[in-house]
């Protein structure tokens, strides 16, 4: 859940899937699946190989509206081997059960791009060893923060939507000689004759590495920023206030010895500032403190997502439609091994048909 920060020390070891007979990936259970899977299930693929794991809440919250139509379809998916999945060992309580994508689901995805399998890159046994992951706790939480904020729309009163969404993997294949950001995404909000959207790359913190290491990425970004002529804000989660107090000293520290910190914007928030109670807490609310050099604490306005743009007034807006790689389309990625455009994070809408929804 995005209020709170899995440490990676709790997750000890996984279970072992439950023994459940599984259609083999042949030409005919390819066949199969092209009458079964929706535009949903492949969508779900898409992310799934993109950003490796994701879990049942995830799932849930992505695309689903409610627990028991993401259960039903999510066991169809593991049962056609569309996807693949472990439950990480807690010493209290149990983990959701995590899932990657599966062998079928992977000739799936690389069918419909005009890719052989290996040209995906895909091995399952590379897939199912996040499960063992020392960073398997870090990629699960950035994936809840991103997650939080697809599920936004639904349950707010605003048009707004998470319209862009990169992996860590996609962000170092395009700026890992700089530096290499948890992830990018790009926030849209409508208001009645008018559009605005914020780009940022994320930092999330789980509290395991030092506040020094933090602060010395901005450095990083500061390349970045004089490579590509941009100035992309830099937004650092961080699992407590007392956690981000710290860091935002470390974060100020870096940040004053730039030789240009205005192409740095830095803008921090902790998972205690939102209510667990809540329905549907979500990053996107108003827990965002900009770095300045006169706010160095925890003192000071704090920011939504959709609101943050208004702390830096010299920022420009985002050009382009939201991710480059999707302007190359798949001609670019079939031209490309290993890379496939970057998927949508609109879910498309459910498919209403006893076939697809495995009902015989």
């Amino acid at each position: 859940m995005i209020t709170t920060t899995t440490r990676q020390h709790t997750l000890r070891d996984h279970l072992p899937g439950r023994h459940t007979a599984r259609a083999a990936s042949s030409v005919e259970h390819q066949a199969m699946l092209a009458s079964r899977l929706t535009a949903r299930d492949k969508w779900l693929l898409a992310l799934l190989h993109e950003h490796r794991v994701l879990t049942s809440f995830q799932i849930q919250d992505t695309a689903f509206p409610s627990g028991r139509s993401a259960r039903q379809r999510i066991r169809d998916l593991y049962l056609w081997r569309a996807v693949s999945r472990f439950q990480p060992f807690q010493q209290l309580g149990s983990a959701p059960m995590h899932y990657v994508l599966g062998p079928a689901g992977a000739a799936v995805l690389a069918a419909e791009h005009g890719l052989e399998v290996k040209e995906l890159g895909y091995r399952h046994d590379r897939a199912m060893a996040i499960a063992h992951n020392q960073r398997l706790a870090h990629t699960v939480g950035v994936n809840d923060f991103f997650t939080s904020l697809i599920a936004r729309p639904r349950h707010s009163r605003a048009d707004e939507a998470l319209v862009a969404w990169w992996s860590e993997a996609r962000c170092a294949r395009h700026f890992g000689d700089l530096v290499i950001p948890d992830g990018y995404g790009r926030w849209r909000t409508r208001h009645p004759g008018s559009t605005r959207e914020v780009e940022w790359f994320l930092e999330f913190d789980t509290g395991t590495e030092s506040l020094t290491k933090v602060g010395r990425k901005l450095a990083g970004y500061a390349r970045l920023a004089e490579s590509t002529g941009i100035a992309t804000p830099v937004l650092v989660w961080l699992p407590t206030t007392r956690r981000e107090a710290g860091a935002r000293t470390a974060l100020a520290r870096v940040h004053a010895g730039l030789d240009d910190p205005h192409t740095v914007p830095v803008a921090t928030a902790a998972a205690d500032l939102l209510d667990p109670a809540a329905p549907h807490p979500s990053p996107a609310e108003a827990v965002w403190l900009p770095l300045t050099s006169a706010r160095v604490s925890r003192t000071g306005p704090r920011y939504s997502l959709a609101d943050l743009a208004d702390a830096w007034p010299g920022l420009a807006p985002p050009a382009g439609p939201g991710t480059e790689d999707s302007e190359s389309g798949d001609a670019a990625a079939a031209a490309s091994p290993y890379r496939l455009p970057p998927p949508s994070p609109f879910p498309p809408r459910a498919t209403p048909n006893r076939i697809a929804r495995g009902e015989h």
